[in-house]
């Protein structure tokens, strides 16, 4: 048997989370792209903020002013003059007005731009994971996903806006405040000289120690976002094996790591601010210290001496703020990294440029020398291949759409044509699932003709809904290739593709909306005619017209308020009313009664000749009617033929009839397949 090993990163360097591969560290700086369109409000709102803080550094000027002069009377002889302090305080009241409308307008600016920012980056994250290849989605998990764009995309937001208003200030208060200060006096910048490198070693100390710890706590959230994704999906299950406790006890584990790893950071985080504060007030008491030996020497004022202590509070409250900010920057760091990891990711799945429709531009038809047309029916193994070949001997000239008169007449068309339509052919297929080295699938070859109804049958863990989604690329085969029309579908555009081929699946997914636009999710310009048609095909327009609002009544989140059954024929009214060129029923009948299945048989037989049909099916009584039958033993085709044949050639086929219908009327066709 030949076993083909995958991984992630063998086949395809774009797969997963590009091959582990981590984001470089200039990636986060690309996300400032999504700002562009926005750069008027990031300049005015710097620029307003300016304005806001020259307002402020302009106060404690003034306020000398109406200390010095106007109280004290110095320059006046000693005499106070009540109309300075009036006027100036006038004055200082509508700069302050002006400084507060400044600041409004900075704030509007960064919100709106942070709010776009944020907004741009959350909608470019979903696309991108729209366009996932399963693998991709399984690597970082959904809880992950979920945190990033949302958790994630508010650090980064967050960051933007602190960085268009917060940064600014606390750098105009640095720098415009320490050249005020020395303005004053030079001897109090000696202050400066000794509380910068406090506080510097401070922030430095505290970011350096919170940064790993902000990575690992983003990834405690996404454990724990995990956990309640799994339980609230899974509810149903959770509480039919009694499991509360243990899920529980799984959320407080996850829950008390996220705290641990919290309580981390705030206790490193709760020392900052009080350093600060002690250095600021200590900067305080030495301002107000050489002040007071610089006043009685006569070098500057009472007033002058105010202003400084103002000053020296602005430029280390901006220092304060400004070590908040690293914060900020510390886990908005992580957050882009990570969101970063997802847009740098590339679809591991990607399409071609054959639209179905122009003239392709490779060469891919079918010819003589292809392996399908040597061994179209697919059966590697020589033993059933001899016995398929004695069957159609012996019937195949009884039934007109026996699998041997199929491929006579599929040569015929393609000898005229070079290419067969509709026609959908697998070549030497190998897959197995990425990271796993066991083999899922093996060396499979067959090929179905167009309109024809193909049922697989198999144990269960045969490959059968493995085999199936690779028609519509939701993972590629390791080995081999797969052609529609003579052409690999990877050469096809994947709307293209997966336009012409629908599937659906055992589990019903429904959203919450109404059945009418459930049904029309693949053809949303549907008439109300085609909905209806397709939903009687279904056998679902009978128990629609029954709801309270008919097909506007809504459907409750996955469906809930719907049986299995009412579920899997509105999920197959979708699929009908796709129209496509193809259709795969997963087991997706499965909850279906036999007379029921019947009716949905006779409707697919009777109106949709011209299409595709591949049904997944438990139970013979579904299959039996098929055109031919692909029986999948342990990932490889063991045979495929027609009921009758099978029944004579191939032993497994078999074992599953007698386990089945070997006491019951298996002839009386119902629950056939079309």
């Amino acid at each position: 048997m030949n076993t083909a090993v995958h991984t992630a990163g063998d086949s395809n360097p774009g797969n997963a989370r590009n091959s582990g591969k981590k984001p470089r560290s200039t990636e986060p700086l690309k996300l400032l792209k999504f700002a562009a369109k926005y750069w008027p409000l990031v300049l005015l709102g710097p620029l307003f903020m300016v304005l806001e803080v020259s307002v402020d550094l302009f106060q404690p000027r003034m306020m000398e002013v109406i200390v010095d002069r106007g109280i004290l009377g110095i320059g006046n002889g000693g005499l106070s003059d009540i109309h300075l302090v009036i006027s100036t305080g006038i004055r200082m009241i509508l700069l302050v007005i002006a400084g507060g409308c400044f600041g409004i307008l900075s704030g509007v600016c960064a919100n709106v731009a942070g709010q776009s920012f944020g907004n741009n980056i959350r909608k470019a994250c979903f696309t991108r994971i729209m366009h996932f290849s399963f693998e991709q989605t399984d690597a970082f998990s959904t809880g992950s996903l979920i945190t990033r764009i949302t958790n994630d995309v508010t650090q980064i937001q967050q960051l933007f806006m602190q960085a268009i208003r917060g940064f600014v200030r606390c750098m105009m208060f640095f720098v415009g405040g320490t050249v005020a200060l020395l303005t004053l006096d030079l001897s109090f910048g000696q202050v400066l000289l000794i509380a910068f490198p406090l506080i510097f070693l401070d922030v430095i100390f505290v970011f350096i120690k919170t940064n790993p710890l902000f990575s690992l706590l983003q990834k405690k959230l996404d454990d724990l976002n995990n956990i309640i994704q799994e339980n609230v999906s899974g509810i149903r299950v959770v509480k039919a094996f009694v499991q509360e406790k243990r899920e529980e006890a799984r959320f407080e584990n996850a829950n008390q790591a996220l705290v641990g790893t919290q309580f981390r950071v705030e206790l490193l985080l709760s020392f900052m601010r009080p350093v600060m504060n002690i250095v600021l007030n200590l900067s305080v008491v030495a301002i107000i210290y050489v002040g007071s030996l610089r006043v009685q020497d006569g070098s500057v004022a009472p007033g002058t001496v105010m202003a400084a202590v103002t000053y020296i509070t602005q430029i280390l409250n901006g220092m304060m703020t400004l070590a908040m900010i690293f914060q900020t920057l510390s886990r908005g760091i992580v957050s882009a990294s990570r969101l970063s990891e997802i847009l740098s990711t590339d679809p591991a799945i990607t399409g071609g440029s054959y639209n179905g429709k122009s003239t392709p531009d490779i060469n891919l038809k079918y010819t003589e020398d292809s392996p399908a047309s040597k061994d179209p029916e697919g059966i590697n193994d020589s033993k059933n291949a001899e016995s398929t070949n004695d069957s159609k001997n012996a019937e195949g000239t009884n039934d007109s759409k026996n699998a041997e008169d199929t491929g006579d007449s599929k040569n015929t068309e393609a000898a005229g044509s070079g290419i067969v339509p509709g026609c959908l052919r697998f070549e030497h297929v190998d897959f197995s699932y990425p990271g796993s080295r066991v083999g899922v699938l093996s060396d499979i070859s067959f090929e179905i003709a167009p309109g024809e109804t193909v049922a697989i049958i198999g144990a269960t863990g045969s490959g059968k809904s493995t085999l199936v989604n690779l028609i519509p690329r939701f993972y590629d085969p390791v080995h081999g290739r797969i052609l529609l029309d003579g052409i690999d579908i990877k050469e096809y555009d994947l709307k293209a593709l997966r336009e012409n081929v629908t599937i659906c699946l055992q589990k019903s997914e429904l959203f919450s909306t109404t059945i009418r636009e459930n049904i029309s999710l693949g053809n949303p310009d549907a008439s109300e005619a085609e909905i209806i048609a397709a939903a009687t095909a279904a056998q679902a327009d009978a128990f629609i017209r029954e709801q309270p609002d008919g097909y506007d009544t809504a459907v409750a989140e996955g469906g809930m308020s719907l049986s299995g059954g009412q579920r899997q024929r509105i999920a197959i009214s979708r699929a009908l009313l796709k129209k496509a060129g193809i259709i795969i029923f997963d087991d997706s009948t499965s909850a279906l009664d036999l007379a029921t299945e019947a009716k949905l048989y006779d409707a697919l037989r009777t109106g949709y000749k011209n299409v595709t049909k591949i049904m997944i099916a438990q139970r013979i009584a579904s299959v039996k009617d098929a055109d031919r039958i692909l029986v999948l033993d342990s990932g490889r085709v063991s045979a495929f033929d027609t009921h009758a044949n099978l029944m004579k050639t191939s032993r497994i086929y078999q074992d599953i009839y007698d386990s089945q219908l070997k006491d019951s009327d298996a002839g009386d066709g119902k629950g056939g397949a079309v």
